[in-house]
């Protein structure tokens, strides 16, 4: 431990300051950045990894930072790492296809730690990466799955429409004896009238 004080001369007079009566520098440590930033991406995912002194490793943690190449970094998405590993894995449904990013990484020592503290180290340098472009047959086999999907109930419904159209003219036809009955039973009443009065 330290005794920290800050001594001066005001006013012709000598004066002695305490800054910190127990100064204790592994609970004041600021890091150096990771460093050897490098990434990998795949079509599901863009795998990040960096370095670091391999005996801090265990009591450190991470804060990734990554945005589209093109913008400033103050509209950059942060991660915060669950883990003491110095890598992460970032899903490609978080990217977006054909454009470029840059990721960059800092570190201090794990709020879990209880011998040292400190705060967070300078960003490191930068990594550059690109999620590929999706192919353009997987386009086409998702347009086709979708056309599909719109066929089937399409042609259901046109099915449907032509059996109840067929089975209401069934039934019309059906229905046209019976509306010419009235007529046919005028004209046999008409007979037996001209009949009756032949008799007469």
């Amino acid at each position: 431990g330290y005794r920290v004080s800050l001594q001066g001369n005001f006013f012709g007079r000598n004066h002695t300051y305490i800054t910190f009566p127990e100064y204790n520098p592994c609970k004041h440590i600021k890091l150096d950045p990771p460093f050897n930033i490098e990434s990998n991406v795949t079509a599901s995912q863009c795998h990040i990894w960096w370095s670091v002194p391999w005996h801090l490793e265990e009591i450190l943690q991470y804060e990734l930072q990554y945005k589209e190449y093109s913008t400033p970094w103050e509209v950059a998405l942060n991660k915060t790492l669950p883990s003491s590993l110095p890598q992460i894995e970032i899903e490609a449904t978080e990217l977006h296809s054909g454009v470029t990013y840059t990721a960059r990484v800092r570190c201090k020592v794990s709020e879990n730690e209880d011998s040292y503290h400190s705060q967070w180290s300078e960003w490191s340098q930068t990594t550059v990466f690109q999620r590929p472009d999706v192919p353009k047959l997987s386009e086409k086999i998702l347009i086709t799955g979708t056309m599909q999907l719109l066929i089937i109930p399409l042609s259901f419904g046109t099915l449907l429409y032509l059996f109840w159209n067929f089975n209401l003219s069934s039934r019309w036809q059906k229905a046209s004896p019976a509306l010419t009955f009235p007529r046919q039973l005028l004209s046999f009443s008409h007979s037996i009238i001209c009949t009756m009065e032949t008799l007469r």
